[in-house]
């Protein structure tokens, strides 16, 4: 898979370390790279629907993590909803 770990650095200027049960997000999000609120949003979706899909064909069950971890990030960014031109860094991808 292996587990990824990725820094993003919110509107508010708070740095998260994110979870990944799969390096997915390595190809969907680049560090160094900002994208507009609603463009991670629908990243982050692709990437946490990719990797728990990963792990389903590996293990026979979806991961519950990677839902999880989106269910954060979808709470987090609803805190901006109204922050016009609000964007997301991503600073940092690990394994």
């Amino acid at each position: 898979m292996p587990e990824t770990f990725w820094t993003v650095r919110w509107p508010d200027g708070a740095e998260e370390k994110l979870y990944s049960p799969s390096s997915v997000v390595a190809e969907i999000f680049e560090p160094g790279q900002s994208y507009p609120a609603d463009d991670f949003l629908q990243r982050a979706r692709i990437a946490m629907k990719r990797a728990s899909n990963r792990v389903q064909r590996k293990y026979g069950f979806a991961c519950s993590s990677a839902m999880d971890q989106l269910d954060r990030i979808e709470a987090k960014l609803a805190t901006f909803k109204d922050q016009e031109g609000a964007e997301i860094a991503c600073l940092h991808i690990s394994q």
